[in-house]
C-alpha cells in the first residue's frame, strides 16, 4: 500500500469521525451545535460519510485512484473552508445558495467551522500533488 493509499484511508477516518459529531453525547447542546458552536445536518453528515466512503474505496482500488480522490477532494473541501470564511457557507452543502452572506468573519466559531475544511483540503491537495511516490 503506497503513501497515498494510507493517507485515504486516514480521511476514511477522519470523515467518518466528522460525520459521527451529532451522534455522539455530550458534544452537542441542546441547540443542536456540535461543541456549542457549528450545526451539522443530515445532509452534512451524509456528504462526511459519502465522502469517508469515496476515500475508502480510492485507498483500496490504486494509487491513482488515491492521487484521484486527493486531489479532487483537497480542492473542494479547501475552496469550501474558504468560501466558509468570505460568506459564511460553503458550497458543499448548497448553503451559499440558500443563505445570504454572513460576511467575511475570523470570529472563534467562524474558525472552529472552516479551519478543518482549510487543512483537511490543504493537506490532501498537497499530498496528491507532492506525495506522488509509490
Amino acid at each position: 500500500m503506497t503513501t497515498l493509499q494510507k493517507i485515504c484511508l486516514g480521511y476514511t477516518v477522519a470523515l467518518l469521525g466528522a460525520a459521527s459529531l451529532n451522534y455522539i453525547p455530550g458534544l452537542t447542546d441542546d441547540d443542536g451545535l456540535a461543541f456549542g458552536i457549528f450545526e451539522l445536518d443530515l445532509f452534512d453528515d451524509a456528504l462526511h460519510v459519502a465522502s469517508a466512503l469515496w476515500a475508502l474505496a480510492a485507498a483500496l482500488i490504486s494509487h491513482r485512484a488515491s492521487k484521484i480522490f486527493l486531489l479532487l477532494f483537497g480542492a473542494l473541501y479547501l475552496g469550501d473552508g474558504v468560501f466558509g470564511f468570505f460568506t459564511g457557507y460553503g458550497y458543499l452543502d448548497f448553503g451559499i445558495f440558500t443563505n445570504p452572506s454572513a460576511g467575511l468573519s475570523f470570529t472563534l466559531p467562524r474558525l472552529f467551522a472552516n479551519v478543518p475544511h482549510l487543512l483537511l483540503g490543504g493537506f490532501a491537495l498537497w499530498a496528491g500533488l507532492k506525495l506522488d511516490r509509490r
